[in-house]
């Protein structure tokens, strides 16, 4: 049974905001790929569409959207995902998983695209306001 952590951002305030999500809620992750868009329901937002734009596997390696599939891939990269390189010119083969979201999927990065403010639908706007009184 597919089990992951959804890290989902809120382009319009900044902040991300962090979901465990199991069972049928998580099989409507399996088989996607970077960019596609999915319900927000998965995550217990209705009414929100996210876009999926990263993510990692067990050992902690990248998603790549270059890389076709689920499959773990030696690249050789210039820097971007996966690698930062330290001086001008320097490439590195570094190891990726593909774009595709897969049971070796441990965590998935998403952004909201539509349905509005994230805080204001998980109700903690009202934690914020109560915490400055």
């Amino acid at each position: 049974m597919a089990e992951f952590m959804v890290v989902v951002a809120d382009p319009d305030s900044g902040e991300t905001h962090q979901f465990d999500v199991e069972g049928q809620d998580a099989n409507r992750f399996l088989g996607r790929d970077l960019g596609d868009e999915v319900d927000g329901g998965a995550v217990g937002l209705d009414g929100f569409t996210l876009e999926l734009t990263g993510g990692s596997d067990k050992a902690g390696r990248p998603m790549h959207p270059e890389v076709p599939g689920s499959n773990l891939k030696e690249i050789l990269s210039e820097g971007g995902i996966g690698y930062a390189p330290s001086r001008d010119g320097e490439r590195k083969r570094v190891t990726v998983r593909g774009r595709q979201v897969s049971e070796e999927t441990v965590q998935i990065n998403a952004k909201v695209v539509e349905g509005g403010d994230v805080a204001a639908a998980l109700g903690e706007d009202d934690d914020e306001e109560e915490a400055d009184e």
